[in-house]
C-alpha cells in the first residue's frame, strides 16, 4: 500500500510541473516550439483477484503508467513516441508490487519503449513507419483478435472519411528483449475495410479483415508467456498457421434511454488451420465518459476456440489471455473528475479442457478494479 500512494504522488507531481511549465511566460520563438510537442500520460492503479479451479487463487496490487510525447515536424509529419511500464509483456503494462523489490524495479527496469513511429498525414490518409498502434477499426474496442496494448512494427497505411475505413500494413511480430528463444522470424500482413453508414438514428459499420502471420508453424512461441492456448506438436512448435479472416457489424445509437448504445457482433476463422478455428464475441455497451459524471457500462460474451486467432495477441485479461475459452464479461466506469476516473472489470469464464491445467473444463473468475488518473 506504502508504494502505491507513493506511486500517486509521484505521478501528481509530474502532471503538476508539467502544467506548471506549460503556464510560464515564453518568448514567442520558444512558443511556437512548445506548441510543436504533445505531452499526455496516464497512471492506473489496480486491484486484481483471480480465483480459478484448476491453480491456486491470485490476490494483487498492480500499476500501469504510460508517458506520450509527439512532436510536430511540419504541418503533415509527426514524430510519435512513448514509454510504458510492463517490459516484459506486449499484451500489458501492468507491474505487480512486490515487498521484496527495490524502487528501481517499479519506475525503471520495468520501463519499454513503447512507440517509436514517424507519421505522415495527407488528406484522409495516415502512414505510419517504425513501432506504433495499430490503426484498425474494433467495435467497441473488441479484443477478440487484438488486444488494447499491442503494438505492431513496420509500415502502416490507414484511409478514413465519413462512409469508409481502410487499413493496410506489412509488420514484424513485436519482440522484447526478455522473449523466450524463437526458430524464426515471423511478419504480419493485414487488411482491413469497414463502410459507414448514417441511419434514421444510428451509425450502422460492418466490416471486414485478413491478418496473415507469416512463419508461425513450426516455430516456438515468441514470448515467455507462451503459446496461451494456441494448438503445439509434440516438439512444442506451433501446429497451425494462422490466416485470420473478420467480420463485424456494428449499430451504433446517439441516444438510447438518454444515453449513447452501441450493440456488436464479431466473428474470427483462421483459414490455415483445419478445426478448432472459430470465434466470436456479442457485446453491449450504454453510456459514455466525456463529462465529469458521465457513467458506461458493457457487457461482452465470447467463445473462442484454440486456434481461431493467434493467442499472443488478443485480450490478456479475458481467461488469462488467449484463446480456449467462453464466458461472460462486465465493464463499468465513471468520471469523477476531468482527470479522473473509476473503473471496473469482471470475468467469468470457463476454460476449455485444452487450456485447464487438470485437463478438464474449469472456472476462471476474475476481477479488477481500477483508479486511473490522466494528465
Amino acid at each position: 500500500m506504502k508504494k502505491i500512494v507513493l506511486s500517486t504522488v509521484a505521478v501528481a507531481a509530474l502532471a503538476t510541473a508539467l502544467t506548471a511549465s506549460g503556464a510560464e511566460e515564453v518568448s514567442s520563438s520558444e512558443s511556437s516550439f512548445l506548441d510543436r510537442i504533445h505531452f499526455k500520460g496516464d497512471m492506473r492503479l489496480r486491484y486484481e483477484s483471480i480465483e480459478r479451479d484448476d491453480k491456486d487463487n491470485a490476490y494483487s496490487n498492480r500499476y500501469r503508467l504510460r508517458l506520450f510525447t509527439d512532436f510536430d515536424l511540419s504541418d503533415n509529419l509527426l514524430f510519435e513516441t512513448a514509454i510504458s511500464s510492463g517490459k516484459d509483456n506486449p499484451t500489458s503494462g501492468n507491474v505487480t508490487f512486490r515487498d521484496d523489490e527495490p524502487w528501481s524495479d517499479y519506475f525503471v527496469d520495468v520501463l519499454k519503449i513503447d512507440i517509436l513511429d514517424i507519421a505522415y498525414k495527407f488528406d484522409n490518409s495516415t502512414v505510419k513507419v517504425g513501432k506504433q498502434g495499430y490503426m484498425m477499426y474494433r467495435p467497441i474496442k473488441s479484443q477478440l483478435i487484438w488486444d488494447n496494448d499491442i503494438r505492431l512494427e513496420g509500415i502502416n497505411y490507414n484511409y478514413t472519411d465519413d462512409t469508409k475505413m481502410i487499413t493496410a500494413g506489412a509488420d514484424q511480430l513485436h519482440r522484447l528483449e526478455n522473449e523466450a528463444a524463437s526458430t524464426g522470424d515471423i511478419n504480419i500482413f493485414l487488411a482491413q475495410y469497414v463502410q459507414s453508414a448514417n441511419l434514421e438514428s444510428s451509425t450502422l459499420n460492418v466490416g471486414a479483415g485478413i491478418y496473415y502471420y507469416d512463419g508461425v508453424k513450426g516455430n516456438t512461441t515468441p514470448y515467455a508467456k507462451g503459446a496461451l492456448g494456441n494448438t503445439l506438436d509434440e516438439h512444442g512448435f506451433y501446429a497451425n498457421d494462422y490466416t485470420i479472416l473478420e467480420g463485424f457489424g456494428e449499430l451504433k445509437f446517439k441516444d438510447l434511454l438518454g444515453k449513447p448504445f452501441t450493440a456488436a457482433a464479431s466473428v474470427a476463422y483462421n483459414a490455415a488451420a483445419d478445426d478448432n478455428n472459430f470465434g466470436y464475441e456479442i457485446g453491449l455497451q450504454l453510456g459514455d465518459t466525456k463529462e465529469v459524471g458521465d457513467w458506461k457500462l458493457g457487457y461482452a460474451y465470447t467463445d473462442i476456440q484454440e486456434d481461431a486467432v493467434f493467442g499472443a495477441h488478443n485480450d490478456s485479461d479475458n481467461n488469462n489471455g488467449g484463446t480456449a475459452a467462453k464466458g461472460h464479461t462486465i465493464k463499468a466506469k465513471y468520471k469523477m473528475a476531468d482527470n479522473l476516473e473509476l473503473g471496473g472489470q469482471f470475468f467469468f469464464d470457463k476454460l476449455y479442457a485444452s487450456r485447464s491445467a487438470t485437463g478438464t473444463e474449469a472456472d476462471y473468475e476474475r476481477v479488477q478494479l481500477d483508479v486511473i488518473l490522466k494528465f
